[in-house]
């Protein structure tokens, strides 16, 4: 049976380590100089038994099939009216938990890609930043979800209705991938989306989404695998799937040197119930589970402090404001939402001022602005007893001077 698999094929040498410079030909002494980092992303439909002979190609990074991608999806807002709550102090709590509103910068000169859902150009929030967009999906520009363009509110939204809702909205240049359509995505169209966005300079990527696994364990049982089969190459496209992102995430790093620095940012995912059972816990998912790229969990206020989002994924790097967060609206006008959708744009925002910080210091670059991102995280503020492994490092933190 054949399905759609994605080969990442490197272009700059005969070795698949994207770190390495360009091997010498026989005969020949090795070159002194590095070779720009490339890769290329292709699909081909092929058989499960041709993997392990392609797999040998010295110019194959990766190889993993194509998975059905989805929104990580809000969850409900429950007793916070559009705009209510946050009138009186004009920003969002998020803004001002993140210490963005006491932060020097604002993300000036630095670009951010949001591979989301599309995005709203002509709302408010926007004005002034000029937007490339670019559909993976072949539904056109646009946002009829309204996802994406309340993610992008919260990295670079300018203020609407006398409410600051960006975290850095001093940025001017945004690129816009939409990968998600009405029906869905593909972790091809992601990839292409993660490639796209380096190739256009992007110093921060911020992708709310994940991969829709009982979607692709169901995508087998109707090729006629019975259900414990079908699982079991889901599974193995999983593993795939994360060896995929992890070698997007290598080149960003590797490309540093070269190009600009860039870090990925990703939401951990909605699927735990701690409202339920305080024990239903579920793991980080792809891409965020990936190394190197920094995956997000969500917290929320409470009388005594702040506190994991009961559906917050655990196992992320940091967390975000993730509950009851305030931003753009497809259409125009504000709309409240939960989700680590919410959060990882908080992180994208904090990730775009400490770029903008390193940027005016001539020490931007992609390793030292992760670590930079995570290190400074803090756990002050949150409510007692919480569990590390749900929070992270702890709550982002934006540079102070």
């Amino acid at each position: 049976m054949k399905t759609k698999h994605i080969v990442l094929r490197s272009l700059r040498s005969t070795t698949r380590d994207l770190f390495a410079g360009p091997a010498a030909l026989p005969g020949q002494s090795a070159p002194t100089e590095a070779a720009f980092p490339n890769v290329q992303v292709s699909t081909y439909d092929i058989e499960r038994s041709e993997i392990a002979s392609l797999n040998r190609d010295p110019d194959v990074v990766a190889i993993a099939p194509a998975m059905p991608m989805k929104l990580i999806r809000p969850v409900e807002v429950e007793g916070l009216a559009e705009g209510s709550a946050e009138a009186a102090s004009q920003l969002t709590w998020g803004v001002q938990a993140v210490g963005a509103d006491t932060s020097p910068f604002t993300g000036d000169g630095v670009i951010v890609a949001v591979l989301d859902s599309g995005i709203d150009a002509t709302h408010a929030a926007f004005a002034g930043v000029e937007i490339i967009q670019k559909d993976f999906t072949e539904e056109g520009d646009g946002d009829k979800d309204g996802h994406g363009t309340h993610c992008a509110g919260t990295i670079f939204g300018r203020t609407v209705d006398d409410i600051r809702i960006g975290v850095a909205p001093g940025v001017n240049k945004a690129l816009i991938g939409k990968v998600i359509g009405e029906q869905g995505g593909s972790s091809d169209q992601i990839a292409d989306a993660i490639l796209w966005a380096l190739d256009n300079g992007a110093n921060v990527i911020s992708m709310s989404l994940g991969i829709d696994f009982p979607g692709f364990v169901q995508y087998f049982v109707k090729q006629g695998l019975p259900t414990e089969l079908a699982t079991s190459r889901a599974l193995e496209g999983y593993r795939a799937n994360v060896q995929l992102f992890q070698s997007l995430a290598a080149l960003a790093s590797a490309r540093a040197p070269f190009s600009q620095a860039a870090v990925l940012v990703a939401a951990a995912g909605n699927e735990s119930r701690r409202q339920a059972n305080k024990d239903w816990e579920i793991a980080v998912a792809p891409p965020a589970v990936a190394e190197g790229i920094i995956s997000v969990a969500a917290l929320g206020r409470s009388a005594s402090g702040l506190t994991i989002a009961p559906f917050s994924n655990t196992g992320a790097n940091l967390s975000g404001p993730g509950v009851q967060v305030l931003s753009a609206k497809a259409g125009g006008g504000l709309v409240a939402m939960n989700g680590t959708s919410m959060a990882a744009p908080h992180v994208a925002g904090v990730a775009a001022l400490w770029a903008e910080k390193l940027k005016r210091s001539g020490r931007l670059n992609s390793l030292e602005l992760m670590a930079r991102v995570v290190g400074n995280a803090t756990s002050e503020g949150i409510a007692a007893d919480f569990d590390p492994f749900d929070v992270g490092a702890g709550m982002v933190r934006a540079p102070q001077s």
